[in-house]
C-alpha cells in the first residue's frame, strides 16, 4: 500500500473522531473526548510507524528498480574527441555517467535528460537548459558507446521504462530522433544522421531535375503506365516516395480515379505547387507529406507505384519502403509497378581501372614527404580505395563471362528478407584474362496488363543516372578461357540506408587433383555501397584479346502480353536489343 493510500485513510480518521469529539460545547473534555484522544494518539503513532515502512519498502523497490549500471566502451563529450571507456549509472532518480579516471561529465536528474540513439551501440545524453522562446536548448551532451547491442537495448529499455512511470515527455533535438517517442518502424532502424541527409538531398529541385532528364528512366515509366491504362483507370494509386510527383501526375493522365503522392522530405511542397499547376490533372492527386511507414490513408489503393531504386537496385534501401507500403496500402492481388527487380553479376577485367586505383595509394609510398615517412599507412590506404565500389559506365566487352542475375520480387518479398541478401555465384570464363572483380548492374519489370517493360542500367544499354557499378579485387585471379569461376556475394544492410558488400571470387584448378574441386586462387574484399568511387566516364573502346569473342549488347525489352501472372521462366528471359523510338511516340502522342 502507497503513501497516497495510508494518507486517504488517515485523513478520513481524522475526520471521524473529529465529529465524535464535537457532540459536547462549552465543556471540559469529557471521558469520551478522552478516550477518543487516547486512541487517536495512538492510532497516529500506529499509522506514522506503517508510513514509514511502506515508504522504506518502496524506497527499497524503487532502488532496486534504479541503481543500474552500465559499463560503456567509450565515453566523450559532444564537443570533444578524447574518449574513454567509463560507466553509466541509474540511482536515485539521477544518471550519471563516467569515465575511467572517475571524471563525471553529466551527473543530472532524468527529467532532465533526452537520450537519443546514432546507432546499434552509440546515443547521445543531452541535458536540457534554459527555454529559449518555445525552443529547448541543450547545455552539455555526453556521447556513449556501448560494448555490444544487447547493453545498448538493456540501458534503453531501463530509461524509457522511467520515462514511462514519470509520465515524462520526450522532445526532439534538432536533425535527431529522441528514442523516448520514436515509434517509426524507419527511423528505429535507419540513423538520424543518414535520413536527414538522405531527405535534404531528395528535397532539392536540382537532383530532381536530374532525375527527371534521365530519359531512359522518366520515359520508361511514362510507357509503363500509359500503355497500361486498363490498369490504372477508374482506380486508386498511391506513389511511394513521389518526389516532385511526376509518376503521380503520369497515373492521373491514365485515368487514375485518385493518386495518393506521399513524401517525406521538403520536395513535397514543391510537388503541392507543380500539381496546382496542372489542375485538370492534379484535381484527383493529393500530396500526404510523410513517411509511408508512419502515414494513414483513407482508402486501400489498387495500385502502387514507385522508383525505389538505387545503386546496385538495393542501396538507400527505399525497396524495404516499397514493401511496407504494399503491405499496408495494397488491395490483395493490388499490381506494384515496378512488379519484380534483378541484380545483374559478371566478372571482369579492366587493367586500366585496376592500374588507376592502386595508383591512388601511391602517396603514402613516400618516405620523406616534408621530413616524415608515410609508407606505415600505404597498406591502410591501399586497401581503402579498394573499398570504394566503382560507379561507372563500362564497355561491355570487359566481361570475360556470360552474366547471372538474383531475382526480388516485389509482390512477395518481405520486408526482412532485405536485410540480408545472399548471392551464390558461378560463371565459366569465355577468355582466358586477369579477373579484376565483379560487374553489377540490374533491371526492373512493369508487369502490366497490356504490355511490360524492362528499365535497364546494362553496359551497352543507354546510360541512365545509376550508371554501373563494379566491385574491384585488390588481388586479381588469373583465369583461362573455359575455366569455373565461382564465389559468393553477400550484402549486409547497415543503418546508413545502404549495405556492406562482402564478395569472394575463386578459380577451380586444372589438371590432376580438379576432380575434387580443388582451389587455385581465391580474392575477397569488403566494400561499403554507401560509399562509392564515382568515376562515371563514358565508356571506353578496349581493343579485343585474340581469344577474347564480343559479348552481346543487352537492352530493352517490350513484349505484349495477355495473362497478368508472371511466371518464373518469364522472369528468368533476358531483354532483347530494342529501340527508344516507341517511347519517344508515345510521348509525342499522348
Amino acid at each position: 500500500m502507497g503513501f497516497a493510500e495510508y494518507g486517504g485513510k488517515y485523513m478520513n480518521l481524522e475526520e471521524e473522531s473529529s465529529e465524535m469529539g464535537s457532540t459536547v460545547h462549552g465543556m471540559g473534555p469529557t471521558i469520551v473526548e478522552k478516550e477518543h484522544a487516547s486512541s487517536r494518539s495512538q492510532m497516529k503513532i500506529s499509522l506514522l510507524l506503517l508510513l514509514e515502512e511502506a515508504t522504506e519498502m518502496e524506497d527499497s523497490a524503487a532502488q532496486k528498480r534504479k541503481h543500474r549500471e552500465f559499463p560503456l566502451a567509450s565515453v566523450s563529450e559532444v564537443s570533444s574527441s578524447c574518449a574513454s571507456p567509463g560507466v553509466a549509472l541509474f540511482a536515485a532518480h539521477r544518471l550519471q555517467i563516467k569515465n575511467e579516471s572517475h571524471r563525471v561529465p553529466l551527473n543530472a536528474h532524468l527529467t532532465a535528460i533526452k537520450l537519443f540513439r546514432l546507432g546499434p551501440i552509440d546515443s547521445v545524453c543531452m541535458v536540457e537548459g534554459s527555454d529559449a522562446g518555445k525552443q529547448t536548448s541543450y547545455s552539455s551532451g555526453v556521447a556513449i558507446q556501448f560494448r555490444n547491442e544487447e547493453e545498448s537495448e538493456a540501458f534503453h529499455c531501463v530509461f524509457q521504462q522511467w520515462k514511462k512511470e514519470f509520465n515524462v515527455q520526450g522532445g526532439d533535438l534538432p536533425n535527431g530522433t529522441n528514442i523516448t517517442t520514436c515509434k517509426s518502424k524507419f527511423d528505429e532502424k535507419i540513423e538520424a544522421s543518414s535520413a536527414k541527409l538522405y531527405f535534404h538531398y531528395y528535397g532539392q529541385l536540382l537532383h530532381q531535375q536530374n532525375m527527371l532528364q534521365d530519359y531512359v528512366r522518366t520515359g520508361t515509366y511514362y510507357a509503363a503506365v500509359i500503355e497500361n491504362r486498363a490498369d490504372f483507370i477508374g482506380r486508386v494509386v498511391v506513389d511511394v516516395g513521389a518526389g516532385s510527383g511526376i509518376l503521380s501526375l503520369f497515373a492521373a493522365q491514365a485515368g487514375a480515379k485518385h493518386v495518393y503522392a506521399v513524401e517525406a522530405s521538403e520536395m513535397a511542397e514543391y510537388a503541392r505547387k507543380l500539381i496546382v499547376g496542372n489542375p485538370i490533372l492534379g484535381q484527383r492527386i493529393t500530396v500526404i507529406k510523410g513517411k509511408v511507414e508512419d502515414v494513414e490513408l483513407p482508402e486501400k489503393a489498387d495500385i502502387l507505384i514507385s522508383e525505389p531504386m538505387g545503386t546496385l537496385l538495393v542501396n538507400e534501401r527505399m525497396l524495404e519502403s516499397y514493401v511496407i507500403a504494399r503491405d499496408r496500402f495494397l488491395i490483395p492481388n493490388g499490381k506494384m509497378f515496378p512488379t519484380v527487380g534483378r541484380i545483374h553479376m559478371a566478372p571482369f577485367s579492366d587493367e586500366y581501372l585496376f592500374v588507376e586505383m592502386a595508383n591512388k595509394a601511391l602517396f603514402w609510398r613516400q618516405q620523406n614527404y616534408y621530413g616524415v615517412d608515410l609508407t606505415p599507412l600505404h597498406g591502410t590506404a591501399f586497401q581503402g580505395y579498394f573499398s570504394q565500389p566503382v560507379v561507372d559506365a563500362f564497355d561491355p566487352r570487359l566481361l570475360i563471362a556470360a552474366p547471372m542475375f538474383h531475382v526480388i520480387e516485389f509482390t512477395k518479398i518481405k520486408e526482412e528478407e532485405l536485410y540480408e541478401i545472399d548471392i551464390p555465384l558461378r560463371f565459366t570464363a569465355t577468355v582466358g584474362a586477369r579477373l579484376h572483380g565483379l560487374a553489377c548492374w540490374f533491371d526492373v519489370l512493369f508487369n502490366g496488363s497490356t504490355a511490360r517493360r524492362w528499365l535497364t542500367t546494362a553496359p551497352g544499354s543507354p546510360t541512365t543516372h545509376w550508371y554501373q557499378l563494379r566491385c574491384v579485387l585488390s588481388q586479381p585471379i588469373y583465369v583461362s578461357a573455359g575455366q569455373e569461376i565461382t564465389g559468393r556475394m553477400h550484402l549486409i544492410a547497415h543503418t546508413a540506408q545502404s549495405y556492406t558488400i562482402y564478395l569472394t571470387l575463386s578459380a577451380k584448378t586444372w589438371g590432376p587433383g580438379a576432380e575434387q574441386g580443388g582451389v587455385l586462387q581465391t580474392s575477397s574484399c569488403k566494400l561499403d555501397l554507401k560509399e562509392p568511387y564515382y568515376r562515371m566516364s563514358q565508356p571506353q573502346a578496349y581493343p579485343l584479346t585474340q581469344d577474347q569473342q564480343p559479348q552481346p549488347l543487352l537492352q530493352t525489352q517490350d513484349i505484349h502480353i495477355q495473362s497478368q501472372d508472371l511466371d518464373e521462366a518469364e522472369i528468368m528471359q533476358e531483354p532483347s536489343p530494342n529501340s527508344c523510338a516507341q517511347i519517344d511516340s508515345l510521348m509525342q502522342n499522348a
